[in-house]
């Protein structure tokens, strides 16, 4: 009989502190800016995939709505050649605003220790390209980009303070493409992304770490015949609260393209295999507006090992509200 009071009492226990987590962010990953890898990025951006609570899925019917807000500048040198727009270019600037309409459903539901929710994501653009040896014109553009959309996240809480999250994002070719054009916020390819988060909780220390692992995986490109090859993304968090509401930490990333892409100019360019890895500073707020759960994310990441693909920097801005 002690026992079984002893295991509810945790299981109570435990549903609070989730409940107190969901109040405070966004449990699940937010998508960040997409260019194919065709364009020599991919749709991950170093180091922001990774959100506060990454692996946690609350066992509360919410939702949760958030605008993010990422701009990212970045180059790629002469030296190095990629396929933009069905051809070979070298030397070019990117200059990105990538802006999410994000919504977040958690199902309420608990099977076996699992908790569930859904995501949806509508994303616009605004895309500066240029090219230095002016091989293409420059291109400026301002439209909606892919959606991305994740049927089921599935979060199991391993113990009060270790939490996973299992779940496929995906994108939907749905936003603007030409090949004639430098500056596309669509890609013109489904993505699928499978995905893993998480989460360790110090609560001695108001210690958060958190670590986001997903594979792109993309479909060919029908108008150029360009396929990408499937991408790694590691993304890493650690983050130190305080009893004002504020969080100070780091972020860092690696990205490695796995394989060589195929199709299209990827002959000519030997495939486009290339890698990033970078790191920055993170601030967070957790707090509420007329009794309305909010919270708030800023965070800067600096590029600085880099191989074909563009190298720069990144600032991204997270709002969010919770309705439950």
């Amino acid at each position: 009989m002690e026992t079984s009071i002893r295991q509810a009492r945790e299981r109570s226990s435990l549903r609070k502190d989730i409940t107190a987590v969901v109040c405070a962010t966004i449990s699940l990953c937010i998508p960040v800016a997409g260019r194919a890898t065709e364009g020599g990025i991919g749709r991950p951006l170093t180091a922001l995939q990774v959100m506060p609570y990454a692996g946690i899925v609350p066992p509360t019917s919410d939702w949760i709505f958030s605008i993010t807000s990422i701009y990212y500048e970045g180059s790629l040198g002469k030296s190095r050649t990629i396929p933009v727009a069905g051809t070979v270019t070298a030397g070019l600037n990117y200059h990105v605003s990538y802006n999410m309409i994000n919504a977040v459903k958690t199902w309420g539901v608990t099977l076996g220790g699992w908790n569930f929710a859904t995501q949806f994501g509508v994303p616009f653009q605004w895309t500066s390209a240029s090219s230095f040896n002016g091989r293409l014109p420059n291109d400026k553009a301002t439209q909606f980009a892919d959606i991305l959309f994740t049927p089921v996240v599935a979060g199991y809480h391993l113990t009060k303070t270790d939490h996973v999250a299992l779940s496929v994002q995906m994108y939907a070719p749905t936003g603007a493409y030409s090949t004639s054009r430098l500056a596309n916020a669509g890609q013109n390819t489904w993505t699928f992304i499978p995905t893993v988060a998480y989460t360790k909780l110090l609560p001695e220390h108001n210690i958060e770490l958190s670590a986001n692992y997903g594979v792109n995986f993309y479909t060919p490109n029908d108008k150029t015949h360009y396929h990408n090859a499937p991408l790694s993304v590691l993304d890493l968090l650690a983050l130190k609260r305080f009893t004002s509401g504020w969080g100070v930490g780091v972020v860092g990333g690696w990205i490695q393209q796995i394989g060589s892409d195929n199709g299209g100019a990827a002959d000519l360019t030997a495939g486009g295999n290339g890698h990033a890895i970078g790191i920055g500073p993170i601030v967070t707020y957790a707090g509420k507006v007329s009794g309305t759960p909010v919270s708030a994310s800023l965070r800067w990441v600096n590029e600085f090992e880099v191989l074909n693909r563009p190298k720069g920097n990144a600032v991204e801005l997270s709002v969010s509200a919770t309705f439950q």
